[in-house]
């Protein structure tokens, strides 16, 4: 590859990877906040419904990206891949910055929650659009032979997306008092994006049209029906299929899982304090980046397959040991607390008529140096405690542990191993499925396995699963916080299964 090409082809990969980073932003930062934004935007009398009703809400938006993959996919063989992931840009953007400027519940009652699922679902349909014209466009840039290597950047930017927005919430979060972060700093990361958003328009406004594309568009081979002939003829059909159920249904649950859930799951099911959290966890995202271009690489040597499926049999394997291993390290059952630095204050809180919320918070310190704050929340009405829909007296605690240097960087690691797998088996797949479809019904038919396999397999994990563990507590499970992990684990076994079978490790009539 000459030193021009290799100049044009950055270039490329500079304003692609900027735009689809900032749309991986945008589509991120809502689940980030996923824990305030449970207290905003949903009735605060019951915080675990609430958290589930915003993972519900944040999976909507992955639910529909297969629809604005049909769309905007269908777009982009017929006018071409440029001018199709502007306006996903554009789109994305501005849902994106509406987010921020909705009024909570408490303002507005049910037209919050509403009116937040309405921008979710039309940043679903941009995401959906955007991911397949970016990896389109890219490889169609590379040359024979480099494709894995050159689309891998493309795969870097939905973790770099996630790392962006933890660090931008963090710098909020730095940058005000906690009380005012809750009550109106958490809209800034939102309203930001639209200055990226900016930037981003007017890189990619000099971009060029797809020199295959252009080619074939010059020729007169473009598709009159991109979606006729991609799900309409059998043949292509397979492929389709194929590419869904046996690469990308595996793959996304793997992503969500090694990135999302574990961030979840340390935020809600450990307790730990969201900052450290957010600090471990792009630690861990620093560390595991450059292993997608690594991975992305070696699948042209080698081939996509044997990659991919690596990645899904590891996690399949050592899920639930990581798991246990994550959950043990900061288990306060295995730490000593100094009982005589307890201290617990009570405090009461007047709400409406006759109703007060008795609190009770305590302070615990253990000899390792771990910290937690309890906050046990008693809802009274008339000197009696309220009882919910099943009968239950209405007590909520929330916990929150601040851990040790040594706990963190065992989490660290735990979870660097999981972005290890994520990239084992996202990073060869954007050449993998654009490798597998002709170039004129390419955007459409490569868009729809992905999202279908990462926007509804993938992206519904947080939500079941955070489902099935607690479930599994209010079941009196001891190993409750691995309950969550049967999901990504069947969905994987099943993929690696179809994909070992009927995939081929490397295509000798691949398209391009």
């Amino acid at each position: 590859m000459s030193k021009t090409s290799t100049k044009g082809i950055w270039k490329v990969i500079s304003a692609s990877s900027m735009g689809t980073m900032i749309e991986w932003y945008d589509f991120y930062i809502f689940g980030s906040l996923a824990v305030v934004i449970s207290t905003k935007f949903f009735p605060a009398d019951n915080p675990t419904a609430a958290f589930l009703s915003t993972l519900a809400t944040f999976a909507a938006g992955f639910v529909v990206r297969p629809f604005g993959a049909l769309f905007f996919g269908r777009l982009g063989d017929l006018i071409g891949r440029k001018y199709t992931f502007m306006v996903t840009l554009m789109l994305m953007g501005g849902a994106t910055f509406l987010i921020g400027c909705i009024p909570s519940y408490e303002t507005i009652g049910f037209m919050a929650p509403l009116l937040v699922l309405v921008l979710r679902l039309l940043q679903g349909l941009a995401l959906g659009g955007e991911y397949g014209g970016a990896a389109t466009y890219v490889a169609e840039h590379a040359p024979k032979g480099e494709r894995g290597y050159w689309t891998s950047w493309i795969q870097t930017t939905a973790t770099v997306g996630l790392f962006v927005s933890l660090m931008v919430i963090l710098m909020t979060k730095s940058a005000m008092t906690k009380e005012a972060f809750e009550d109106w700093g958490w809209r800034v990361p939102f309203w930001i994006s639209i200055l990226m958003v900016v930037v981003s328009y007017y890189i990619r406004k000099g971009m060029h049209e797809s020199p295959v594309f252009a080619k074939a568009k010059s020729e007169g081979n473009i598709s009159a029906n991109p979606l006729k002939e991609s799900f309409g003829n059998r043949y292509n059909l397979k492929f389709v299929l194929l590419a869904l159920f046996g690469a990308t249904m595996g793959q996304g649950v793997v992503w969500y899982t090694g990135q999302f859930y574990a961030m979840n799951f340390l935020k809600t099911v450990q307790s730990i304090d969201a900052t450290q959290v957010d600090t471990l966890l792009g630690i861990a995202l620093i560390l595991g980046t450059p292993f997608f271009v690594v991975f992305g690489s070696l699948s042209d040597k080698i081939g996509r397959k044997y990659i991919m499926m690596a990645g899904m049999l590891l996690a399949i394997v050592l899920y639930r040991p990581i798991y246990k291993k994550m959950y043990a390290t900061t288990d306060l059952a295995n730490k000593t607390e100094i009982v005589e630095n307890t201290k617990t204050v009570p405090s009461m809180k007047a709400l409406e008529g006759t109703k007060i919320d008795s609190i009770y918070t305590t302070n615990k310190s253990f000899t390792d140096g771990t910290t937690v704050e309890e906050i046990k929340t008693i809802h009274l009405d008339n000197g009696k405690v309220i009882l919910d829909d099943k009968g239950k007296e209405k007590i909520e605690t929330k916990v929150t542990k601040k851990i040790v240097d040594s706990d963190k960087w065992i989490l660290v690691f735990l979870v660097f191993i999981q972005v290890i797998f994520v990239t084992m088996v996202y990073g060869p797949i954007a050449a993998f499925l654009v490798e597998m479809f002709p170039t004129k019904i390419r955007y459409t038919s490569m868009s729809l396995p992905y999202h279908v396999g990462n926007g509804i397999f993938g992206g519904l994990l947080p939500a079941i699963s955070t489902y099935f563990v607690t479930t599994s507590k209010e079941a009196g499970d001891p190993e409750f916080y691995l309950e969550g992990l049967w999901y990504p684990i069947i969905i994987a076994a099943v993929s690696l299964v179809i994909g070992m079978i009927y995939i081929k490790n490397k295509s000798k009539n691949a398209h391009i």
